[in-house]
C-alpha cells in the first residue's frame, strides 16, 4: 500500500518528459537509441543474476496450480484483452487499446508476487516457481501475441527483427546473469537493496525516454486527463474479472487454501519491470509508446494496492 519512491519516480519521470522532452527524445543528447538498449540489457542481466533456478525445482510438483497460473497469464488475460479491443474500439484510442492488449500479454511479476504470497501465508514455492517460469515464457509468448494482434489490426509487426533484438538484449543478458551467479550470487545477496535501486532507476530512465518521444511528436495534444481516468477505470474492471476467474477456478479445482492464495496473487499480476524494456524492443521508435505504456503503468500500482489488502486479509486467517 505504500506510495514508495518508485511510484513517485514514475510520476516524476513522466512530468520531466513533458517539461524537458528534448534530451530523451530521438536525436536528443541522451542518445536514447543507445541508452535504451544498454538499459534493457542491464535490467535483464540483473534479473538473471537474481533468478534462482532452485525455485523451479522446489515448486515443480504442484502442476495443477502451475497450469492455472500460466493459463491465466498467457491465455485468459490476452483473451480479455481481445474482448476489450472489440468492445472499446469506439471510445478508446487505438494506441491505448494496443497498450491494454500489451498489458494482457505480459508475464507475471517476480518480486511482488512472491512478497505478497509470503505476507499472505500462501504457498511460497509455488509463487517462486510460477514467477520464474512466467518471466522466462514471456520472452517468447509476449512478442508472439503482439505480432498476431498487430497483424490483424493492420499494423504488421516484423517479428524476426524483434526476436533478434529480444535474443540480444533480453535473453543473452539473462543467460549471462545466470552464468555469473556462482561467482556473484553472495555479493548480489549482500547488495540486494542497491541492485534493486539500480534496476528501478534504469526502468525510470526508460519511462522518461518513452514519454519524451510522445511529447516531442505532439501525440498528447489530442488527449487530456480523461485518458488517465478512463484507463484507471478499465484497469479496475480488468483486475476484478481476472480475480474472480482465479478464485472460481481455484475452488473448482479444489486447491488448498495456500495454493489458492499463490494462484490468485501470481495469476492477477503483470510486470512493469520487464514490460517497459520489452516495449522498447517490440514497438521500437513508435511515437505513441507513451500512450501504449499508460495501461501497465496504472495497472501496476493498482495490483500492488489490491494485492496488499488481500494479503493482509488472508494473513489474519486462523
Amino acid at each position: 500500500m505504500k506510495f514508495d519512491w518508485f511510484l513517485k519516480g514514475m510520476i516524476a519521470a513522466v512530468v520531466l518528459a513533458f517539461v524537458f522532452p528534448q534530451p530523451g527524445a530521438q536525436g536528443g543528447f541522451l542518445h536514447p537509441e543507445v541508452l535504451n538498449k544498454l538499459g534493457i540489457a542491464l535490467v535483464f542481466y540483473l534479473n538473471g543474476l537474481s533468478l534462482s533456478m532452485a525455485s523451479l525445482r522446489q515448486g515443480v510438483s504442484r502442476w495443477r496450480v502451475h497450469v492455472l497460473i500460466q493459463t491465466s497469464t498467457f491465455l485468459v488475460f490476452p483473451l480479455l484483452g481481445l474482448g476489450l479491443m472489440q468492445v472499446g474500439q469506439r471510445w478508446i484510442s487505438p494506441d491505448v487499446l494496443l497498450g491494454y492488449f500489451y498489458l494482457c500479454a505480459l508475464p507475471s511479476t517476480v518480486s511482488s508476487s512472491v512478497a505478497l504470497t509470503v505476507a499472505a501465508r500462501g504457498n511460497v514455492p509455488v509463487a517462486l516457481f510460477n514467477a520464474t517460469l512466467s518471466a522466462l515464457m514471456g520472452v517468447v509468448l509476449t512478442p508472439l501475441w503482439m505480432a498476431w494482434v498487430m497483424g490483424h489490426e493492420g499494423q504488421p509487426l516484423d517479428v524476426w527483427p524483434v526476436v533478434v533484438d529480444l535474443l540480444m538484449w533480453v535473453v543473452l543478458p539473462l543467460i549471462v546473469g545466470q552464468l555469473s551467479r556462482p561467482w556473484l550470487n553472495q555479493w548480489a545477496a549482500r547488495h540486494k537493496g542497491q541492485i534493486q535501486v539500480v534496476d528501478r532507476l534504469t526502468i525510470l530512465t526508460l519511462v522518461y525516454t518513452s514519454f519524451s518521444d510522445s511529447v516531442q511528436q505532439g501525440i498528447w495534444h489530442q488527449y487530456g486527463a480523461g485518458v488517465l481516468i478512463q484507463t484507471l477505470v478499465v484497469s479496475c474492471v480488468l483486475f476484478f474479472l481476472i480475480y474472480q476467474f482465479m478464485q472460481f477456478s481455484a475452488r473448482l479445482m479444489h486447491l488448498s487454501e495456500e495454493d489458492r492464495i499463490a494462484a490468485v496473487l501470481c495469476g492477477s499480476k503483470k510486470t512493469l519491470a520487464s514490460g517497459v524494456p520489452m516495449a522498447h524492443l517490440i514497438f521500437g521508435a513508435n511515437p505513441a509508446l507513451g500512450l501504449i505504456l499508460i495501461p501497465i503503468m496504472l495497472y501496476h500500482p493498482l495490483q500492488l494496492a489490491v494485492g496488499g489488502l488481500l494479503s493482509q486479509r488472508w494473513a489474519s486467517r486462523r
